[in-house]
């Protein structure tokens, strides 16, 4: 199973403005309860073919993907069909999703709310402890409704049970500086590219800023990673950055 997992979020409503989008950050915090990261997002609106593209594109990278939004049974809903396009299957009824709908909403099921039963073709099912109905899984693709309070649930039973070898005891670790007085990136990337080369374990980042009236020109510097690596990938670019009689150095929280 990749190490890489990547959030979809599906929604013209998303991109219009009509309503803000509460998935990102509450997954971030989901994974990281678990040693787990996020390693890209795609917001996408009800577009077939759009969102057919990201989920094939990471099927053939082999990432797992957690997708919100776009299984309903309206026209707009086009989620479970870009799946069934990613997949190579066609859209069928799956009996025991139709028979959950059919004891939740008896009568008022049909005709309408069991096309919310059909899936591509080999889709185990995600249970939705709220009302019943469905999300589902094909290969590495978990797709659950846009609304949080049955997503969130349906995705922690997608964290802590299909993906639950996933989870790391010892959750990654960035350790942060900011350097004062910096000319710019550019004056620095050779020591950025130098610590990536000795430490290929850890990720860097570094955000500039003009200074204001209380502080200096200064670039925050984050190495992020697993703990023992990251700490001396961090201690390695610091004593680096030292030596430099031009740059003075703050250190940050870690987190």
């Amino acid at each position: 199973m990749s190490s890489s997992v990547g959030l979809m979020i599906v929604g013209d409503e998303i991109l219009s403005g009509k309503r803000h989008d509460r998935h990102f950050s509450a997954i971030i915090d989901k994974l990281r309860q678990r040693g787990m990261e996020l390693a890209w997002a795609h917001i996408a609106g009800d577009d077939e073919d759009a969102i057919a593209r990201v989920f094939a594109d990471a099927r053939q990278r082999g990432e797992v993907v957690l997708s919100c939004g776009g299984i309903g049974a309206t026209p707009d809903d086009r989620t479970r069909q870009a799946a069934a396009r990613a997949y190579g299957v066609p859209i069928v009824r799956h009996a025991q999703a139709e028979a959950l709908i059919l004891a939740e909403y008896g009568e008022q099921a049909v005709p309408n709310r069991v096309l919310m039963a059909e899936f591509p073709q080999g889709a185990a099912l995600i249970p939705n402890p709220v009302n019943r109905v469905a999300g589902f899984s094909i290969g590495q693709l978990y797709c659950v409704p846009g609304f949080p309070e049955m997503a969130w649930p349906m995705l922690d039973w997608v964290l802590d049970g299909p993906l639950s070898a996933m989870h790391r005891s010892e959750p990654p670790r960035e350790y942060r500086l900011r350097a004062l007085g910096a000319r710019g990136e550019g004056d620095l990337l050779p020591l950025m590219e130098a610590v990536l080369a000795a430490f290929p374990g850890v990720k860097l980042s570094s955000l500039p800023s003009r200074g204001d009236g209380t502080r200096p020109r200064h670039i925050e510097f984050g190495i992020r990673g697993p703990q023992a690596d990251a700490a001396a990938a961090f201690s390695w670019f610091r004593d680096q950055l030292a030596r430099r009689p031009d740059v003075q150095i703050e250190d940050l929280q870690s987190r």
